[in-house]
């Protein structure tokens, strides 16, 4: 077997240096440092520091000012909201999913279900089946994919943008969409109704003869 030659050249073109990290970073460990807190499991990644995943408070403590994105869990795999890392990463190929009413996508390969019927399309990975026509059901076999052939990519600009949007005003809103995720804006309360009404002028019943 024939392995594939990696030019480091063309993988530093094609992907960000952040991206093999977060890929093995394991997510949903308990703080150390916040291990006591209600919301202290790890489920957050910085871009821009490129090291091990961290809670809701170092996030706020550590990382405010920073590109950060949020891992979520299904069905015991880490995903990612497709509004969140569309911003900073080329997708495309990627396979989603709408779980909880959010485009997602899944961070690494899963184990195929056994049994199951013929599909007509699978990832060329891995082989796991998909549900539409896409060529990779993660962002890890799409990294294989591109380390193997070259013929995808992960940097975003590369591909045009469809709103004309830079890819520096698309990080700048990862940090103000984080900021927001984290801290919820407070509603703004009901608009109040005014009970006056115009009193009409009385008129007095007819008399009768």
């Amino acid at each position: 077997m024939v392995m594939p030659v990696y030019n480091p050249v063309i993988m530093f073109d094609t992907m960000p240096a952040w991206l093999e990290k977060l890929l093995n970073t394991a997510f949903f460990n308990v703080c150390r440092t916040h291990g006591d807190a209600a919301r202290s499991e790890c489920n957050m990644y910085c871009l821009d520091c490129n090291c091990d995943a961290f809670c809701f408070y170092c996030r706020s403590s550590k990382h405010k000012d920073h590109q950060v994105i949020q891992i979520r869990r299904s069905s015991y795999h880490d995903v990612v909201r497709v509004s969140e890392i569309q911003k900073v990463l080329d997708i495309s190929g990627v396979q989603t999913y709408v779980i909880n009413s959010a485009r997602v996508l899944f961070l690494n390969e899963r184990p195929q279900p056994k049994g199951g019927k013929a599909v007509s399309h699978v990832c060329e990975i891995c082989g796991r089946s998909l549900l539409d026509t896409f060529r990779f059901c993660s962002l890890g076999c799409k990294l294989v994919g591109i380390k193997g052939s070259g013929d995808e990519s992960f940097t975003t600009m590369q591909r045009g943008s469809d709103d004309g949007v830079s890819s520096s005003s698309r990080r700048e809103e990862l940090r103000e969409g984080s900021q927001q995720d984290i801290y919820p804006p407070t509603p703004p309360p009901p608009p109040s109704i005014s009970r006056s009404r115009r009193k009409g002028i009385p008129q007095r019943a007819p008399f009768r003869s």
